[in-house]
């Protein structure tokens, strides 16, 4: 097991029937002047916006909507200078990871007085140094953003897509009610399913470290998640799947796992640029990604797919064997959940994708990723072409 640092300050409220402690756990962090965020109309459609104003009606509210699917930074700033001219002293996201990531890139950007994107872009001394706290009501099981600090930004003008996080962007609290499930379209729901899945995976699928507690956490996740996805798409109205589904998702990506072992993000850096170049859905092009990622790494993570895939998947036989189906399996999975698994299915507009993301690997020298440094750019442009 290798040494770790954990810390995860944010409270989840879990359950139905829970928003009207909205109103408590507001003052609770002397919350007055309040900003709340979400995305497109859903939440009048479903009738959660009323609801939740009239839980707010002791404090000045000022409304943002429309942040959009893999959140965009010209967005976020409109939103930002709306807070400034507001005062604004606490922020409520209401949705899922993309309003969720975008509030917490505007509570830190809020009060920062440079140009937030050189952050973003990881200058050197570029940081945040405060951030406004914030809390969510989530809608969507899927990315974790819930119960972790990390957030994506979109900047389709220059065909960027950045991360960020870091111990100020915690959310204060989380209310997480599996009743919104029922509200989301199938699609949505399929991606929740597998972003958790391909969250758990770049966790996992790396190499043994004699982390046993991580190891079976991880398998218990991805095996609830092969037996409730189907019947949570099937009847997202199932309370008990549906809450199956957004406990799974926020463990997935809460810190825990992580803990003592090896990480391999490349997929998920690999997707980024697919969701940048053609607004792809992020959950997508993880699956798109991920099983021609394992084909690619089949020699340094035989061991742990070999695993996977006895003990998730029950396959036996040779640890070369076993390994191939496992990620068969895996990208089975993704098609029973009705997700495509190759780039050509979302666009024609593929050539000189393979090269083009190789260059931005090569740009931001990212020549050595992967849980052994095993990703060169010329591997990162083999396991995109596999892809298209």
């Amino acid at each position: 097991m290798l040494n770790f640092e954990h810390y995860n300050p944010t409270r989840i409220v879990f359950g139905k029937d829970q928003l009207p402690r909205l109103p408590e756990l507001l003052n609770e962090h002397g919350a007055t002047r309040i900003l709340l965020v979400y995305g497109g109309g859903s939440i009048f459609r479903t009738g959660l916006h009323e609801k939740i104003v009239a839980q707010l009606s002791r404090f000045h509210v000022s409304e943002f909507g429309g942040v959009e699917p893999n959140p965009e930074y010209t967005t976020l700033m409109r939103a930002r200078e709306q807070a400034r001219e507001e005062n604004i002293d606490f922020i409520l996201a209401v949705g899922g990871g993309s309003v969720i990531d975008g509030v917490k890139f505007i509570s830190g950007a809020i009060h920062y007085n440079g140009d937030p994107w050189e952050v973003l872009e990881r200058k050197e001394g570029c940081t945040f140094t405060s951030a406004v706290p914030f809390g969510t009501i989530l809608t969507l099981p899927a990315t974790g953003s819930e119960a972790n600090s990390g957030a994506v930004v979109n900047r389709s003008e220059i065909e960027a897509k950045r991360t960020m996080g870091g111990p100020h962007f915690f959310p204060k609290f989380s209310l997480c009610d599996p009743t919104q499930v029922s509200t989301l379209p199938q699609r949505q729901i399929a991606n929740g399913i597998t972003d958790a899945f391909v969250h758990v995976l770049e966790q996992y699928l790396t190499y043994p470290t004699g982390n046993y507690l991580q190891e079976r956490q991880a398998e218990a996740i991805l095996s609830t998640l092969i037996e409730i996805g189907p019947g949570v798409i099937g009847n997202p109205s199932d309370y008990e799947l549906a809450a199956n589904l957004m406990w799974c998702a926020t463990h997935a990506l809460n810190g825990t796992l992580r803990c003592g072992v090896p990480t391999d993000w490349t997929t998920h850096m690999i997707g980024h640029e697919l969701t940048a170049f053609y607004g792809i859905d992020h959950a997508r092009t993880l699956a798109i990604i991920g099983p021609r990622l394992y084909e690619n790494s089949l020699d340094e993570k035989k061991e742990k797919l070999a695993q996977y895939g006895r003990r998730v998947w029950q396959l036996s036989g040779k640890d070369d064997e076993v390994a191939k189906q496992a990620i068969q399996k895996t990208e089975g999975f993704y098609h029973q959940l009705g997700i495509k698994t190759t780039v050509s299915e979302y666009t024609q507009e593929t050539k000189g994708l393979a090269q083009r993301i190789r260059g931005v690997f090569e740009e931001r020298n990212w020549v050595e990723m992967g849980e052994r440094n095993q990703f060169s750019p010329n591997r990162i442009e083999a396991i995109v072409e596999a892809a298209i």
